[in-house]
């Protein structure tokens, strides 16, 4: 069995860690007695503790602790890299496809749900196995299940921005014929409000899975720093003609740099065979598996949405049409996690506050763990379809 690549890109993980915990020492006690002056509120018999203890003891005890963080680190990562673990699950058949996209077909019957995922990652952690789907639950609880994939950009794709991919969107929900509760996670909810201010014909609700709407609520320096980014290699998007996934994973690691140790370093203690380990495998081998960008929508993502704020301020347009979340017919539900890192509660939030009819559940997980986690079922799935039978939270 052919050992796994990931966590991509795995020496800006190696190096992260290293470069984080190698530089622990300048937090250790300087010479004159003074430290820890970062710390004033650091408990006094900590203080006087390590003040007592010569330099050489604590260098000796920090480097013991920095090799037992790599070692716990690697452990991780050589036992995922060998799981046994592979996903099984099979597509269901398309019921519709342009391009490099297809509209796939869950069953069920009841009312249609079409489900989008975001640009970036592969829509199937809406699907991630047996036993831990969404989209196949949600068919068993009146609804008949359609999930967008919206595939690598292929030859037809080479030139879409994000208003491309709503425009297919588009053409998708009139292939249906017929109005569709829209359901959208992360990015494909700013696709999902743009496509019900644009046909609202065809859209009966929106439900928007942490969707992000103000890009500057939580960070905006560093939320300008990844336009910034983006600037200084738009060229060589363009030369590329897509923006590689190993970038776009690099981007990700620098919102959070030791991120990828702790969760390893965590795995490393698991059973192998165990459930837990299973789920683990099963959500990292789908963050490795994202595609790759255009250099259009890395433009609108990086530039526009981080850069200049557009969809809060209503200037982001599609085909001409401003997107004014203002202007949304259709009943919407926001899901909008507690503990999101990707898209902080303050980003989701703002957009509740201008759609016009609006419901609100914030459930004390992730960004992810919303969807795929143990406890999702009941905090996220449930409340959900109950929303999408009834058109009320109960």
């Amino acid at each position: 069995m052919t050992p796994r690549v990931g966590p991509r890109p795995l020496p800006l993980h190696l190096l992260s860690a290293a470069a984080a915990w190698s530089s622990a020492s300048a937090g250790l006690p300087n010479l004159n007695g003074a430290w820890p002056s970062w710390s004033p509120n650091a408990p006094a018999e900590l203080r006087d503790a390590l003040a007592s203890l010569p330099r050489s003891v604590l260098d000796a005890s920090l480097g013991r602790t920095i090799l037992a963080n790599f070692d716990a680190f690697l452990t991780g990562l050589e036992r995922y890299r060998a799981h046994p673990y592979r996903r099984a699950l099979s597509d269901p058949p398309a019921a519709w496809a342009e391009g490099a996209t297809s509209l796939l077909d869950h069953g069920g019957t009841g009312p249609l749900l079409v489900m989008v995922p975001s640009l970036i990652n592969r829509g199937y952690v809406l699907d991630l196995a047996e036993e831990n789907s969404l989209a196949r639950w949600l068919s068993t609880e009146g609804l008949r299940v359609l999930r967008l994939e919206w595939g690598a950009p292929g030859a037809d794709e080479r030139g879409y921005d994000v208003a491309a991919y709503v425009l297919r969107l588009e053409r998708a929900l009139e292939a249906l014929g017929e109005p569709v509760h829209l359901l959208g996670y992360c990015m494909g909810g700013l696709l999902t409000v743009a496509a019900a201010i644009r046909a609202p014909i065809r859209v009966r609700s929106l439900s928007l899975l942490a969707v992000p709407w103000d890009f500057h609520a939580d960070a905006p320096d560093r939320a300008r720093t990844l336009a910034s980014i983006h600037a200084a290699m738009a060229p060589l998007l363009d030369r590329l003609g897509v923006m590689p996934l190993d970038l776009i994973q690099a981007l990700f690691a620098w919102l959070d740099p030791l991120g990828s140790a702790r969760k390893f370093s965590k795995f490393g203690a698991m059973p192998g065979d165990s459930a837990q380990a299973h789920a683990f495998v099963a959500l990292e081998d789908w963050l490795n598996d994202g595609v790759e960008l255009t250099p259009g929508v890395a433009a609108d993502g990086m530039a526009c949405w981080y850069g200049d704020n557009d969809p809060v301020h209503g200037r982001w347009q599609v085909d001409g049409e401003a997107i004014d979340a203002r202007h949304v017919k259709a009943r919407s539900l926001l899901l909008v996690p507690q503990g999101d890192r990707i898209v902080p509660p303050g980003s989701a939030n703002a957009l509740a506050a201008q759609l016009p009819d609006a419901a609100v559940i914030s459930p004390p997980l992730g960004h992810i763990g919303m969807v795929v986690g143990s406890r999702a079922r009941r905090a996220t799935w449930e409340p959900l379809a109950k929303w999408l039978r009834e058109g009320e939270l109960g």
